[in-house]
């Protein structure tokens, strides 16, 4: 491990963040930081969503170590400052969905390496949530899980669906799959959005956070998915969703006015999960950790409440690698 930029001053996160290099088992370097690493109760592993970065969740550590934990947190490969993966570093692109599991390995021996409090828990926004649910049922070391908008299912319409199946097998097929998928911009969301027709947060003040950590650090944004991480985002949400539940608590945070991620999938995996609940965010959009003080501290005490309630060691649900394959 070596030690990494850090951009504190746009975080605002608790003092003391401190970031380093990984590589991962494939040569791919990628970044984490910890927050609060002397944290009395334990740790929350920060799965990001795609586009984010580990200084977006400057406030959420905050709130986490109020609540006694420290926070490790990722910028997966092809975003934030880790290695990006084609020429077009704007271009969100993956070989494949499970390299993430790479990266969430090396995420772990990191976790190990700094002797980071235990127990473990989880904490995973929208991709975050796909990577996350994965690592999970691979083996992750963790008590519980907590899932803000995950995405176990990309939204559209009935009428599109076949139309991206079919555009993106073909770019990877045909070597387009480098390419910026058609309907997604090559800019930074947040700088191109006005705030009034924004999907991913009603609060004024955390969508100016965004746009203002983004023009201070350009080299943080990232643009629309390549048309291979779409097909490869399409097949692991298909195939996870025919996999049972890990046995672990679950919280689930989601709003009423989500424009995202598939909602009926969500349903139907907190249904078929055990003791899971889903919490409903009435007009709540796609980012409730990046929403009003109220959502988001709503949220994040929830998570705490379960991650207080599961003391016990982790179960061993699976023999299989954190770094297992997607399982074709």
């Amino acid at each position: 491990m070596e030690n990494a930029p850090f951009f504190a001053e746009i975080a605002d996160g608790p003092d003391g963040g401190e970031a380093w290099w990984l590589t991962a088992d494939d040569g791919v370097r990628i970044r984490v930081a910890a927050w609060a690493k002397d944290a009395s109760k334990g740790t929350v592993l920060l799965f990001p969503g795609r586009t984010e970065y580990i200084e977006k969740y400057g406030r959420t550590a905050a709130h986490l170590a109020k609540r006694g934990y420290a926070t490790l947190v990722i910028d997966w490969r092809g975003q934030g400052i880790a290695d990006r993966l084609v020429t077009d570093a704007m271009a969100g692109h993956v070989l494949e969905f499970s390299d993430y599991q790479r990266d969430v390995a090396a995420m772990v021996a990191a976790a190990e390496k700094l002797d980071l409090p235990k127990p473990w828990h989880l904490l995973a926004h929208s991709m975050g949530g796909c990577i996350g649910l994965r690592a999970a049922l691979n083996g992750l070391p963790v008590n519980s899980c907590a899932f803000s908008a995950p995405m176990w299912g990309i939204q559209m319409s009935q009428t599109l669906r076949p139309v991206a199946w079919s555009l993106s097998w073909g770019g990877r097929r045909f070597g387009w799959g480098h390419l910026v998928a058609p309907g997604t911009s090559p800019e930074s969301y947040v700088l191109i959005e006005p705030f009034e027709s924004n999907k991913l947060t009603n609060d004024p003040e955390m969508y100016q956070y965004m746009i203002d950590q983004t023009l201070a650090q350009p080299t943080l944004a990232l643009g629309g998915p390549s048309l291979r991480w779409l097909y490869e985002a399409l097949k692991e949400c298909r195939y996870l969703s025919r996999l049972p539940s890990p046995d672990m608590p679950s919280v689930t945070y989601l709003g009423s006015d989500e424009q995202i991620v598939d909602v009926p999938r969500i349903d139907d995996r907190v249904n078929r999960w055990p003791g899971a609940r889903l919490e409903m965010v009435d007009g709540g959009k796609h980012e409730l950790l990046m929403d009003s003080p109220d959502i988001r501290g709503r949220a994040l005490d929830t998570y705490c409440d379960m991650f207080d309630a599961a003391t016990e060691a982790p179960r061993d649900h699976t023999s299989r690698s954190a770094v297992g394959g997607q399982g074709r």
